[in-house]
């Protein structure tokens, strides 16, 4: 195996294995703080990769982020591995096992080239340099911290794997969102079951579904963080060197490892908390006919706050907002940092009473009951441009409009009845027996009108574009008098939807309904 010398880019210099000579035909330049470098553009034949990726997790991170490595690096070979069969299958067909704006059209650019999607795990463990750790680590549902903490026992079983399977040494990088020091358990299981030398970066993801393609195409940061050692620095440049194919070098930040890994979490932690600090000014707006959307225009113009997250809504969703802040709640009090735990506990607690609330403004303002009537829910996913329905608000305020006993007929452009269910079993333990009458409670449309016909209401959940440009007039003249709107995201013509006759509330709005 030769060695190949890398420029000295960010005050280490590194080397990058070869697995057999390549034939240097042009040059391509990168520019970096105070210098500029020529690299060697490389063509190679398949056998004669530069570096070798293997990414254990087929999910919502490692999909599309080893897409976008495969597809900025054709000398990278990049092999993402899973142990469902299912899965690798759905990511080897012209039906991906999620959604993302742009993202089949990478896949399909450099599948079958560079980018390989295999159940081959312990053989693709084996030829491969860096070996990222993109599995699911769900909050505990039971046993110490439950409720909180985060399980990493996929994060475990991965290590293991590599030790047991490894006949080199490897680049082990956790994508996967862990608590803080979790690095330590993986080096502690690599060390104790293998005699390879392993060094373990932490390199979060920054990506909002929906928009992971734009996001990974041009990244606000990159985050790397290492041992600060000879090998560490070492490994750390390696990592760089993959993701300096594209992004700038301004834009790629090294730490040490407990910096990263806390850094993902605070990151998440401080964006929910924007949200929920505007949602909680929703009710407030509401008992004083002031309008959130203009307060947030207005605190949105000092440059010191800024208007990124402050649009209310029904609550936020997702895999990660929920699950981090919980997580740092949870190493909080582990410190003993009372303090510090509840204050980002209220966070969530906001959160909850934001879904809660909008549930029972529903009932409230439908006569006090529900029971019996059929209503439209607009959207499941938690957010638009998305399939994901992780934590989505959308089930909190079903669950409770079920517990009044309503008839839901729901419709998303994105989401099957199957994922829907799984959601409602997963997140709010809502079941066919622990709600008898739940698969005749709720049905699934395939269209607005289709939702729409002979309901009491329209509930805007999730924020489709084709929601907001929806014919309302067709949508009035096939539902239930009086038809109310319950607008979760202020995405809506309120105004215009008056007109046509339609009862509308909208979050952190004055009422203006008259009867």
């Amino acid at each position: 195996m030769d060695d190949c010398r890398v420029p000295d880019i960010f005050g280490v210099a590194f080397s990058l294995p070869f697995f057999s000579l390549i034939c240097v035909t042009n040059f391509a330049f990168y520019d970096f703080p105070h210098k500029r470098y020529h690299v060697p553009r490389l063509f190679y034949r398949m056998s004669d990769f530069q570096l070798k990726i293997c990414c254990m997790g087929a999910g919502y991170v490692g999909g599309p982020t080893m897409a976008v490595i495969a597809n900025k690096c054709p000398h990278i070979k990049v092999t993402v591995v899973d142990i469902s069969e299912k899965q690798i299958a759905a990511w080897n067909s012209s039906q991906l096992p999620i959604y993302e704006p742009g993202l089949q059209e990478i896949v399909e650019s450099v599948r079958g080239k560079n980018l390989f999607f295999s159940t081959n795990i312990d053989e693709t463990i084996r030829e491969s340099d860096i070996i990222f750790v993109s599995v699911n680590t769900p909050t505990k549902t039971a046993g110490i911290g439950k409720g909180y903490a985060s399980n990493i026992k996929n994060v475990e079983l991965c290590a293991r794997k590599i030790a047991e399977v490894s006949m080199s040494g490897k680049i082990v990088v956790e994508k996967s969102t862990v608590p803080v020091r979790t690095a330590d358990s993986i080096k502690r299981v690599l060390k104790s079951a293998s005699s390879h030398d392993f060094q373990v970066l932490s390199n979060p993801e920054f990506l909002a579904e929906g928009t992971a393609v734009a996001d990974l195409l041009d990244p606000s940061r990159v985050l790397i963080g290492g041992e600060q050692t000879e090998a560490g620095l070492k490994a750390i440049a390696t990592l760089v060197s993959v993701y300096a194919n594209w992004v700038a070098a301004p834009q790629i930040i090294t730490t040490n490892l407990w910096s990263s890994e806390l850094s993902k979490l605070v990151a998440n932690a401080m964006l929910a908390q924007r949200v929920s600090s505007i949602n909680s000014i929703t009710a407030l707006c509401e008992r004083t006919d002031a309008d959130v959307d203009e307060i947030a225009r207005a605190i949105g113009a000092d440059p010191r706050i800024g208007n990124k997250f402050l649009k209310a809504s029904v609550g936020f969703g997702g895999s990660c907002f929920q699950k981090d802040i919980l997580n740092l709640v949870y190493i909080c009090e582990s410190f003993g940092l009372r303090e510090c735990a509840e204050y980002w506990q209220q966070v969530i607690n906001m959160n909850d009473y934001q879904k809660r609330r909008f549930a029972a403004n529903m009932v409230r303002t439908m006569f006090n009951t529900v029971t019996g009537k059929k209503i439209s829910i607009f959207g499941f996913a938690f957010k638009k441009d998305t399939g994901d329905t992780r934590e989505t608000a959308a089930a909190f305020v079903m669950k409770e409009l079920l517990d009044e006993s309503a008839n839901l007929s729901v419709y998303d452009p994105q989401v099957t009845r199957d994922q829907m269910m799984e959601e409602f079993q997963y997140t709010c333990d809502v079941t066919e027996s622990t709600t008898p009458g739940l698969n005749r409670l709720i049905s699934t449309c395939s269209s607005m009108m289709e939702a729409a016909k002979g309901s009491h209401a329209i509930a805007i959940m999730t924020e489709w574009d084709e929601f907001a440009t929806a014919d309302y007039n067709a949508l009035y003249e096939v539902m239930q008098k009086p038809a109310f709107i319950f607008d979760g995201r202020n995405i809506l013509p309120h105004d215009k939807l008056r007109e046509i006759g339609f009862e509308v509330y909208a979050i952190g709005k004055p009422h203006q309904n008259q009867f």
